[in-house]
């Protein structure tokens, strides 16, 4: 970590009873702590947005086993972009449908298109992507 730079910032007062409240909640010992993850997370959407660095993250999938052909199509996807999706994990939910949590590295971009697909197929019940960094960057 480098140097630590103090600066002030002016907030409302009702706004900073707010943010204390939500701070102490969450544990955190300090604002600087809480101020700091909030710009980490902003910086970590940002480079999310932009889509051209590494990130990693998980795409999650809930489907029902029994439509026709779908964990056959998932799993030549999984195939089809191997160098991306790192690691998987199917979970029955019950004797109808499944979770699938894929793990996933590479560019912003590619991980948003990979996921949508997914989503998209016929039959994924619903479906979320969850992007973070690989911490490279952040301090």
């Amino acid at each position: 970590m480098g140097s630590i730079t103090r600066f002030g910032v002016s907030i409302d007062e009702s706004l900073l009873k707010n943010f204390d409240s939500l701070i102490a909640q969450k544990g955190y010992n300090n604002r600087s702590e809480a101020i700091r993850d909030l710009i980490r997370d902003s910086l970590v959407t940002e480079e999310w947005r932009e889509g051209k660095k590494e990130m990693v993250g998980t795409i999650a999938l809930v489907y029902s086993h029994h439509t026709r052909e779908l964990s056959s199509i998932l799993t030549e996807m999984q195939h089809d972009h191997y160098q991306t999706i790192i690691s998987t994990l199917h979970i029955h939910l019950d004797e109808h449908n499944c979770l699938e949590v894929l793990a996933v590295k590479g560019k912003g971009e590619e991980i948003k298109k990979i996921s949508d697909r997914l989503i998209g197929t016929k039959g994924v019940k619903h479906g979320k992507l969850s992007l973070t960094t690989t911490g490279r960057d952040l301090r």
